[in-house]
């Protein structure tokens, strides 16, 4: 057969094999999980001072460029390439997505659509970190920060986890179907790393840095609820039952989450807030993540409800610690993160999974062991990496921005702009500010 015939057949039988419905769900799913990043935008937007508002914007809207190049120009290949090093890490076959055009099928859509969607979830990551900087970091050393984070950390721990032959996935087993591993754990310790890099902000433990803005807050949260769908559900790449199940799982650790998150707070504070109740949902979100498409519906309804409880004490930690994670990326992700990932050892069920089960279903303690070992390797990596990283940084071009550009504001040395023309609100909190969980206060709670 001619090349040119060859080819005409390679592309008629590839695209006889895409699944137009698969395809269709995907590229929703796809833009919801892209909505997550403004939404995240918004969320850590409202919890900032008004004088760093911006610029906490602008630290979540630049990661999905510089995240973008990165994961076209090599990162895709690295992680979902062929592995060639022992499931650490993928080739550069598909450098610059070399060698993949429309008619190149994953699974039941097309290659370009899944890298795209496997995109999405990287910008998400990288963005997440900055929650734990918030208010004292350089924007230009985040630039730099942003694109070797993403070739150093997420993408060998995402090939570890889905790559073709990844240590975690393949070798050890452990389940993960969303994220939980290399999206929740990893951002939650390389935050918790690069806030011991930077050290607290000013007047940490002395001042209330209270949130500016919580209809802003709960506006976020409600966006990242809505583009969970698709980081879940989507991660099925089909639009069959187990989207369906991925969905009704993560809409119910969500809630349980949420209500979690209100009776600890009313307990230990008398009021159940509005931060509360959104970063309830949040915790119950992180959680469900690495489990909704391993548990039935009674096992997500305790994963966000065990992340909506111990998320809300762990915000608390920081306090007494002394380690300043300015808007929980530790509390929610880290914790929200293990809990759920772990929890995949009580409650997996065959029906979801497959083949592995639970503790809880007769499963043994093996899968619970695999989790825990899944966990502990990526927490340890993510975290040593990333604090080799700024401290390799700081030592280079500097991460801390100046004290006066801290206490003026890093919307106005940093951007020139700000976000209000209301002078005495610029910074600090607003008159009337409402009452807000333990994380956002100044002292800690007994």
């Amino acid at each position: 057969m001619e090349p040119a015939a060859l080819a005409t057949a390679h592309a008629a039988y590839a695209t006889a094999r895409v699944d137009t419905g698969d395809t269709a769900w995907l590229l929703a799913a796809t833009a919801l999980v892209l909505l997550m990043t403004p939404g995240l935008a918004l969320f850590y937007g409202g919890m900032v001072r008004t004088k760093s508002v911006l610029n906490m914007l602008m630290m979540s809207f630049v990661s999905i460029a510089l995240v973008t190049v990165v994961w076209l120009a090599c990162g895709y290949s690295l992680a979902f390439g062929t592995d060639t090093a022992a499931g650490l890490i993928g080739g550069l076959d598909q450098a610059g997505l070399a060698h993949i055009g429309p008619a190149d099928v994953h699974g039941t859509v097309p290659t370009l659509l899944f890298a795209t969607f496997q995109l999405t979830f990287a910008i998400i990551t990288a963005a997440l970190i900055s929650g734990a900087i918030a208010d004292r970091a350089k924007f230009g050393a985040w630039l730099v920060f942003v694109p070797a984070w993403t070739l150093l950390v997420y993408v060998p721990v995402t090939h570890w986890v889905w790559g073709p032959g990844g240590w975690i996935g393949h070798g050890l087993r452990a389940l993960d179907f969303a994220g939980g591993l290399p999206v929740e754990i990893t951002s939650g310790a390389s935050g918790l790393a690069l806030c011991l890099v930077l050290g607290p902000r000013l007047g940490f433990k002395k001042d209330a840095m209270r949130p500016h803005n919580l209809p802003m807050v709960m506006l976020g949260a409600g966006l990242l609820w809505f583009g969970w769908f698709g980081f879940d559900a989507g991660s099925a790449t089909g639009a069959g039952g187990l989207a369906a199940a991925a969905f009704l799982n993560t809409l119910a650790a969500g809630c349980t989450g949420l209500l979690g998150w209100l009776v600890v707070e009313n307990k230990r504070d008398g009021h159940p807030t509005t931060l509360g109740a959104a970063s309830g949902a949040v915790a119950g979100l992180v959680a469900v993540t690495p489990a909704c498409g391993t548990v039935a519906l009674p096992g997500a309804l305790a994963v966000g409800l065990a992340a909506g409880c111990l998320c809300s004490y762990a915000v608390s930690w920081k306090f007494r610690l002394d380690y300043d994670d300015s808007l929980d990326v530790v509390g929610v992700h880290l914790v929200g993160g293990v809990v759920g990932t772990l929890l995949i050892g009580l409650f997996a069920q065959r029906a979801m999974t497959g083949g592995p089960e639970g503790l809880l279903y007769g499963g043994g303690l093996a899968p619970l062991g695999r989790q825990a070992l899944a966990v502990a390797s990526v927490a340890a990596y993510a975290f040593t990496a990333t604090y080799g990283l700024g401290r390799l940084l700081d030592k280079v071009i500097g991460l801390r921005a100046g004290e006066d550009e801290e206490h003026t504001g890093l919307d106005l040395t940093v951007h020139a702009e700000t976000a209000y023309d209301h002078g005495v609100l610029g910074h600090g909190a607003p008159v009337g500010a409402s009452p807000v969980h333990s994380a956002q206060k100044a002292t800690p709670q007994p």
